[in-house]
């Protein structure tokens, strides 16, 4: 009896020394395991932005992140005395079951490896998707984040952009602007027409190829509605088409042009 309750004191000691062995090399693992992971990542991500957009560098770099974590867990686990066999089926199990309440973030996923792969945008593009417009800040497993004219951050699913129409609108570098406005029909068409030109012409802003035009889109039912088609760069697009617009009403109150309101005739007749 002796003999049994003193090596059970050496059965346990040997157990916890043989469980510090093998923790403090598993911490030294976790330790530097995260600084390598976070290491990789920056470098991957430092290194595909040479080649690719900032945003689909960093969504790619958000991915092999996860891969890595998941691995360096699953070798501290090892290291710990863990089964990682049978730990590994039970997450198999579980990842099904995770999919399938999650299928709404995996679509997301999908989709932000076709944003990746289909580059339709690039970190400080306009574009125009999911019912929202704004400058695109990152792309992200699962979202992508736009900011708004007014200095607003919105956060879109991947999945909103790839299932409805994307515009961008800073892909190409010139952009056409179309400036209507309707002129009464008692006014002269030609003078109307020599105003809208000459105030394209006289902004340094607006190219010259191709160059400005003036044409009638409309017989309206108060007013002859023209369209002054201008080009411009991306960068002088929105301040040149304020300004048009502002040079457009001044110019019609200078030379006497007439912009109608709504108006409607009544005819009053007496039986």
């Amino acid at each position: 009896m002796m003999d049994f309750l003193l090596q059970e004191p050496n059965a346990l000691t040997e157990r916890l020394w043989g469980l510090f062995d093998n923790l403090w090399p598993a911490l030294l693992m976790l330790v530097f395991g995260w600084w390598l992971v976070k290491y990789i990542k920056n470098l991957v991500v430092k290194s595909l932005g040479k080649r690719m957009d900032e945003s689909a560098a960093l969504f790619l770099g958000q991915i092999i992140h996860a891969l890595l974590l998941a691995m360096l867990f699953i070798a501290v686990l090892s290291q710990l005395g863990v089964n990682t066999t049978s730990l590994l089926a039970a997450l198999g199990a579980m990842g099904l079951a995770v999919a399938l309440a999650l299928k709404d973030s995996l679509q997301n996923l999908a989709s932000g490896f076709l944003l990746v792969a289909l580059r339709p945008f690039k970190k400080g593009d306009y574009v125009e998707g999911a019912g929202t417009g704004g400058t695109v800040d990152k792309l992200t497993m699962l979202h992508t984040y736009l900011i708004t004219p007014d200095n607003r951050r919105i956060m879109i699913p991947n999945s909103s952009l790839t299932d409805s129409n994307l515009v961008n609108y800073s892909s190409e570098p010139h952009r056409r602007m179309d400036i209507k406005v309707g002129v009464s029909y008692d006014d002269d068409i030609r003078k109307v027409k020599e105003i809208l030109l000459g105030l394209a012409d006289n902004d340094e802003r607006s190219l010259k190829d191709p160059a400005p035009r003036v044409i009638i889109t409309d017989f309206g039912d108060n007013s002859v509605n023209f369209s002054l088609r201008v080009w411009a760069t991306i960068d002088d697009f929105w301040y040149l088409q304020w300004d048009l617009m502002e040079g457009v009403k001044l110019a019609f109150d200078e030379q006497g042009i007439t912009i109608p309101f709504p108006q409607r005739d009544v005819h009053h007749y007496q039986h």
